[in-house]
């Protein structure tokens, strides 16, 4: 059953989803954040030489670490739901 590549396409599936999900919620939370933190809007781009190098680099760090953990608090779940629903693990996560 755990090598079922139906299993394995819905894992897929389902892990890029609630990752996108969570990006899109992150990516809106950290705008709010900031905005409220720093009074302005985050930089629409990091590298645009306009923007100070500071800010750049905090939007950077923070950005992307937030965003990395929204995924992967969001794929750890999903492979919890996936795990109660299918009563294994997704084919990508069971260790040998």
């Amino acid at each position: 059953m755990a090598d079922d590549p139906g299993s394995s396409k819905l894992w897929t599936v389902f892990s890029v989803v609630s990752a996108l999900v969570a990006a899109a919620l992150a990516k809106k939370a950290l705008d709010t954040g900031w905005k409220a933190a720093t009074g302005k809007p985050p930089p629409e781009n990091p590298a645009d030489p306009d923007v100070a190098m500071g800010e750049a680099v905090a939007w950077a760090v923070v950005s992307g670490t937030f965003v990395a953990l929204a995924r992967m608090l969001a794929q750890r779940r999903a492979a919890g739901y996936f795990e109660k629903s299918a009563g294994h693990l997704p084919p990508q996560l069971q260790k040998d």
